[in-house]
């Protein structure tokens, strides 16, 4: 769980999508075109797998993340016999995917699986690939906010509103993930331990939540802690869990005000540029890391908001 790496690359890959000026999908700014046969225009290529495999890391999980990767690097034959081993929702799709152009394949699967977020954002993803761009928008706003505790709704969303850094805003309080074997084991033992009255138990469960990608519910709790104890701390994650891209006011609504409630507190600024990061305000991002850099350089925010700076660079990106 403690995924510091994995953060800092994506704010990396981010940073360099913004100084070269590309965004990973830009049919966006198609929305609103008809989707008639003579205004079609397919792209080149094979549309992603984005599977969600919860807490699961079982021998079908492996099959089928191995399936992806060779179908990312074109070996379609070799991923289509991974994923012809299994029967569920994500090998169906794996197997779509290997034969596309087939979108008739792809939307078949989402109309039997109308529940299931990542059928959806599946479909949402042909629909990019077969150029129906207007029915792709209408698809993937369909998942952000329908599946809204579901790591698909946040794939959605990176690709709705891709100038802005993916996935959810870095997360950062004093918090220990329970000492366990697996990833399951360790959220199983801060489940159990949240639905008692502390706190720090409650604010623990909340970030794993996050980074879990299962917003709505880590919302939840971060909000219990909060309550249960209101410090900077907990404010703080209570505040950034209602950003959504969508609609960024809401976070910065809550977050900004505890800037002076509490204004030594160096976790309520860091988030602050953080939130600025993520919704590409990035010049006012770098002061507020650097304010915090200034006056908590030794600090837990200090060092992260060093590494953050240098990642970025002197003009804002490397």
């Amino acid at each position: 769980m403690a995924a510091r790496t994995r953060v800092y690359a994506t704010v990396l890959a981010a940073a360099v999508l913004v100084a070269g000026g590309v965004v990973v999908v830009t049919w966006l700014q198609a929305r609103g075109e008809t989707t008639a046969a003579a205004t079609v225009k397919p792209r080149k290529g094979i549309p992603p797998l984005l599977f969600d495999f919860g807490l699961r890391n079982d021998r079908e999980v492996q099959d089928l993340a191995r399936g992806a990767a060779l179908l990312k690097a074109g070996r379609r034959t070799q991923a289509e016999a991974l994923f012809a081993r299994y029967h569920d929702v994500q090998a169906q799709l794996g197997t779509a995917f290997a034969k596309w152009p087939d979108l008739d394949a792809v939307e078949h699967i989402a109309a039997a699986h109308p529940d299931s977020a990542v059928a959806q954002l599946h479909l949402g993803l042909a629909l990019v690939y077969a150029g129906r761009d207007a029915d792709a928008a209408t698809t993937l706003k369909r998942v952000e906010t329908q599946f809204p505790d579901s790591p698909s709704s946040v794939d959605a969303e990176n690709l709705l509103y891709s100038r802005d850094f993916p996935g959810l805003p870095y997360l950062i309080v004093p918090v220990t993930v329970p000492a366990a074997p697996t990833l399951a084991q360790q959220v199983a033992i801060a489940a159990r331990e949240a639905r008692g009255g502390d706190a720090q138990a409650k604010l623990r469960y909340g970030v794993m939540l996050w980074r879990l990608q299962h917003r709505v519910s880590a919302r939840r709790w971060l909000d219990a802690a909060a309550r249960r104890d209101p410090s900077a701390e907990t404010l703080t994650a209570a505040a950034v869990s209602v950003f959504t891209k969508r609609n960024p006011v809401a976070a910065f609504g809550r977050l900004g005000p505890l800037t002076g409630r509490y204004p030594n507190a160096p976790v309520v600024r860091f988030h602050l540029g953080i939130l600025l990061l993520w919704t590409h305000q990035l010049a006012k991002a770098k002061t507020q890391l650097q304010m915090v850099l200034a006056s908590h350089p030794d600090s837990l925010y200090g060092k992260e908001a060093q590494k953050l700076l240098a990642a970025l660079g002197p003009n804002g990106t490397k």
